[in-house]
């Protein structure tokens, strides 16, 4: 056998593998990527109040706040944990939910406006 038919069975064999290899590891990322479904969850501000007050969410969603009303809002956990910053009208922020999240917030311009976030 000539060494050049010789290294055309070795690439051949080297592609078979690798083409081998990369399939496995694309099934194995697309089962990954099915198993788990983020969902996004809006908040709208309109007069005064977090619309709806009370979410479900569970760990990797993310949170979405949108101020409807003419005055600045935020949205910010209780203890300082987390916080949207300032929220002006039109404007949308968003917090990713992460295991053991402060589950209680408030406006810190409007403290009189609170929500809360269930861990489901």
């Amino acid at each position: 056998m000539s060494s050049k038919h010789m290294s055309l069975k070795v690439i051949r064999r080297d592609v078979l593998l690798g083409a081998s290899a990369l399939a496995g590891a694309l099934s194995v990322v697309t089962r990954g990527a099915f198993a788990v479904t983020s969902k996004v969850h809006d908040v709208s501000i309109n007069s005064f109040e977090f619309v709806p007050q009370h979410i479900v969410v569970k760990v990797g969603d993310t949170i979405r706040w949108t101020n409807e009303d003419i005055a600045p809002h935020t949205a910010t956990a209780m203890e300082g944990s987390w916080d949207t910053g300032e929220v002006v009208k039109g404007e949308t922020r968003s917090v990713v939910v992460a295991e053991g999240m402060e589950a209680s917030y408030f406006c810190a311009f409007h403290p009189h406006m609170t929500g809360t976030i269930e861990l489901a």
